[in-house]
């Protein structure tokens, strides 16, 4: 494929892009590439008519919220009818019999409508051009690189590349490094933590399910942005600039700050669409609380059709109110490495309110926490053996190694050392891929 982008000229490059990531995303389940068309013409015909009445000075209101509730629905349909129905089985004796039908959830699906949407408010905000090439917004919303687990990009950040960017070798350089980068955090460290996790989160006893605790909260970072850097590396060799996905959240000093580091394009996306226009923090507090529960709520359901979604949502809902009411003051006060330990803590125990959707399951991991069980040799062999690696990953988690490597800035050993560096990891990836037979991808799943 780059082969041909290169070799393709300039004003052909975006429909080749097209193209290319229709047959990629067609190549996995071809019976949703239709789904995935329709999107791309209701949003894009949605913005020629939203720019046509505002033209004719008449109101866009109606047509904004027509797309929107098509694009919901859509999402709602495939991501939600089951959870719907199933919790109506459940709940209500009246629908016991109901039967629940199994809807297969198009890859991907959560992340292409989010910036379908992003792409029509944008027009209807005046904060984007109206698109009037359909390529260019097809390009957009089915780009490959991003596709199946994002981050997601707004529209008005790529505006401007879709028709105007420019390709570099040094960009071309870079984006190979931040590539290989993210494909080390997946395969070497995602995978063999979440090898780790797997074993200890069914067997041994409290310090196992502490250790897997651990294991877990650094594969789902290392997945997703190791995932999120591919995909930034591979739009920087095509010549885009996608913003930053993850900085170091497991760092944070507060809650808060936790998810100005974390999926970064999923929370400015819900803070943007969501938290501004509920009211934000303009209309006092009481209101502010009610649109910090309302868009954790969502952003629980956006995660998964299933109550532990909404559970951990709530979660953090409760968590970021308690920090806005008395808590953020209070912890200002403690040292940065105090502050860093409780917040790490609670995002650990969250995500075992991520990862088991049986109620059963969570509390019997739970008890295993905190009765102070003992271990079996097993486990504790696996323990000790895997303890290189859950050092190596503890380590690679913080900006350490990022500060490490800025002292060489401007010395003539940097170059070499950066280009032996992602050589060496690049074979050990390639390695991994030929002898790994586990390498899940968490977020395909949302």
């Amino acid at each position: 494929m780059l082969l041909l982008y290169y070799l393709c000229p300039r004003h052909w490059r975006n429909l080749l892009l097209f193209v290319v990531s229709l047959v990629f995303y067609g190549w996995g389940e071809p019976v949703y590439l239709a789904l995935m068309i329709f999107t791309i013409a209701l949003n894009y015909a949605g913005g020629l008519w939203i720019d046509g009445r505002r033209r004719r000075g008449r109101s866009q209101k109606p047509v904004l919220a027509l797309v929107i509730a098509l694009n919901l629905a859509l999402l709602g349909f495939f991501k939600y009818t089951g959870f719907l129905l199933g919790s109506l089985k459940a709940l209500i004796p009246g629908f016991s019999s109901l039967t629940v039908p199994e809807i297969a959830l198009p890859i991907g699906i959560s992340f292409y409508i989010f910036q379908s949407m992003s792409y029509t408010i944008d027009v209807y905000r005046g904060d984007a051009p109206v698109q009037r090439n359909a390529v260019d917004f097809g390009t957009y919303v089915s780009m490959f690189p991003q596709l199946i687990a994002g981050p997601i990009v707004k529209y008005k950040d790529v505006a401007e590349q879709l028709s105007c960017r420019r390709e570099s070798l040094d960009k071309f350089a870079s984006g190979i490094g931040i590539f290989i980068v993210g494909l080390a955090k997946k395969l070497l460290l995602a995978n063999q933590m979440g090898l780790l996790w797997e074993n200890l989160s069914v067997s041994g006893g409290s310090l196992s399910a502490w250790v897997g605790m651990l294991a877990y909260t650094l594969q789902i970072y290392f997945d997703f942005s190791g995932y999120s850097d591919m995909a930034i590396g591979l739009g920087r060799m095509l010549g885009f600039e996608f913003l930053k996905n993850f900085d170091y959240p497991y760092i944070s000093r507060s809650i808060t700050e936790f998810w100005r580091r974390w999926h970064i394009s999923l929370s400015t996306w819900f803070k943007e669409y969501v938290y501004i226009p509920l009211g934000g923090n303009r209309r006092g507090l009481k209101r502010q609380l009610l649109n910090i529960f309302i868009v954790w709520a969502l952003t629980g359901l956006w995660h998964g059709a299933s109550w532990n979604f909404v559970l951990w949502g709530l979660y953090y809902g409760l968590w970021l109110t308690l920090e806005k009411v008395f808590l953020l003051k209070r912890m200002e006060k403690l040292p940065a490495a105090l502050r860093c330990l409780p917040v790490l803590l609670v995002v650990s125990l969250g995500w075992m309110l991520f990862y088991f959707v049986d109620t059963g399951e969570l509390f019997g991991f739970m008890g295993r926490l905190f009765a102070g069980q003992g271990e079996d040799i097993y486990s504790l062999n696996m323990i000790l053996g895997y303890l290189p690696t859950i050092v190596l990953a503890c380590f690679a988690a913080t900006p350490a190694g990022k500060c490490l490597y800025r002292k060489l800035d401007g010395s003539r050993a940097q170059a070499p050392l950066k280009i032996l560096g992602l050589s060496v990891l690049f074979l050990l990836c390639t390695a991994a891929l030929a002898s790994q037979s586990y390498n899940p991808f968490i977020y395909f799943r949302f």
